[in-house]
């Protein structure tokens, strides 16, 4: 941990001033935590392909939620804000040179009495899907992520993306024609 100094004093300011930062009652943090942890964490494991940094993110992404002094319109604003700002720390994260982007395959242990039929079919499609996202650039994945595993809107994705709302089907034609791409090279390896 650094030293602590008058300047790193005078930024934090006075407790009654990072209280007031606090824009949520905690109760209401409870709730928005509740509803939007789970998905945000998915979220950010996917972007990261790392689950311990997503862990980290997660906690840094709540930190900057909580220290904005932003006004929200409703609950859709907010969750918005919380995944855009997920998404420049992800950002960020990827600057920094040593940053690994590789996605790590997903492993699937099978116990023998739970095994049907279907497992071994499934654990291969789920194996190519993730090594074609992992060809697509950071910000296909994010917009893929957003639209079919999160079920968000183009405004909601334009919003935490800070895209434009009308170039947002384009990007997302363009996403999906370069996975099923990379599914077919994957396909084609096996």
């Amino acid at each position: 941990m650094g030293e602590l100094t008058l300047s790193t004093v005078d930024r934090l300011g006075s407790l009654d001033e990072a209280e007031q930062a606090l824009h949520m009652t905690e109760e209401a943090f409870r709730g928005f935590y509740e509803q939007t942890a789970r998905p945000l964490w998915t979220y950010l494991a996917r972007m990261t392909g790392d689950d311990r940094l997503a862990d980290d993110l997660l906690q840094e992404t709540y930190y900057r939620f909580l220290r904005a002094k932003a006004e929200f319109s409703g609950d859709d604003h907010r969750r918005n804000y919380l995944f855009r700002i997920a998404t420049n720390l992800v950002r960020d994260h990827r600057r920094r040179p040593a940053a690994s982007l590789a996605v790590p395959a997903e492993t699937i242990e099978e116990t023998p009495d739970r095994v049907d039929p279907h497992t071994a079919e499934r654990a291969a499609r789920r194996i190519d899907l993730t090594r074609a996202l992992e060809r697509l650039k950071p910000r296909e994945r994010s917009l893929l992520w957003l639209a079919y595993a999160q079920g968000c809107s183009h405004a909601e994705i334009a919003s935490s993306l800070g895209l434009r709302t009308g170039s947002l089907k384009a990007l997302l034609f363009r996403a999906r024609r370069r996975l099923l791409r990379a599914l077919g090279e994957t396909e084609a390896r096996r």
